[in-house]
């Protein structure tokens, strides 16, 4: 079984910093992509940043300049470095990632969500 477990969501004041973090667990041979959505209330769930296995990024307009995407392959996590926040940041942020697992099985598979939470 393949798992992602987010942390690091929370409160903070614009302007603020904010880390997440999400490790990949279960019985996995390759992660291929991954990546960060995000869904406000009322809203769809949007891309966010993403990284491939070979580190190559791409960024929603919105955070770029804000935002940065790294992963650890040994650890199997991949992080997101949020600067400079505003409320309209505010949402339920999803981490996602394309795995190989053990079975020869490519899933599409997502964490259960962290919120994080803008004040002005």
């Amino acid at each position: 079984q393949v798992q992602l477990v987010e942390s690091g969501g929370g409160l903070v004041q614009a302007g603020g910093s904010l880390r997440l973090s999400c490790a990949a667990s279960g019985s996995i041979l390759r992660i291929n992509n991954m990546g960060w959505y995000r869904q406000a209330p009322g809203k769809s769930r949007e891309l966010v940043a993403a990284i491939t296995s070979g580190r190559s990024t791409n960024y929603a307009d919105s955070v770029k300049g804000r935002f940065s995407i790294s992963r650890d392959n040994a650890w199997k996590t991949v992080y997101l470095q949020m600067n400079s926040l505003k409320p309209e940041d505010t949402a339920v942020y999803y981490c996602n990632a394309d795995i190989l697992d053990s079975r020869w099985f490519q899933r599409d598979s997502w964490g259960q969500g962290t919120q994080v939470t803008v004040s002005s």
